[in-house]
């Protein structure tokens, strides 16, 4: 399954966690693409740090739920600690499409929520698939960004 992962850190060496996070993603499954790491005012809280962003397109064999289970255990071992909603982190991944799949379930929502109000998502998923259909929304990216 093609799939798309947004990676984000505002806290540390935040290039290192993201690169550290992406290592670690290429033990579980295939990079095929990686926008440029952009940097971000924060979403929600704005009080903070900026964010270190880019998006990556992969393959994996792994479910939806096996996917964010491995997500959740990368942030788990890069050492995220959850302490509010939208506050501080070392590393975010971030499932945002799970190929053309619509998943809503208390703990795993697809495609992303917020992806479409969230113009720095938007730019890095423009850069490398501009194409692409978002499943509910049933416009490209790149019709998405440029009505923001």
């Amino acid at each position: 399954m093609i799939c798309y992962l947004g990676l984000g850190s505002n806290l540390g060496n935040r290039e290192e966690n993201i690169l550290k996070a992406r290592s670690e993603l290429g033990s579980y499954l295939e990079i095929l693409d990686i926008s440029k790491i952009i940097e971000t005012e924060p979403f929600g809280k704005k009080n903070q740090s900026k964010f270190l962003n880019c998006v990556l397109k992969i393959r994996t064999v792994l479910s939806p739920e096996e996917l964010l289970f491995t997500c959740l255990n990368i942030e788990d071992k890069l050492g995220r600690e959850r302490k509010e909603k939208w506050g501080p982190r070392n590393i975010d991944i971030d499932i945002l499409f799970y190929g053309n799949e619509i998943i809503n379930r208390s703990n795993l929502h697809i495609p992303h929520p917020e992806l479409h109000k969230r113009k720095f998502v938007l730019q890095s998923l423009n850069e490398i698939c501009p194409g692409f259909v978002h499943p509910v929304l049933k416009k490209t990216i790149e019709d998405i960004i440029r009505e923001l």
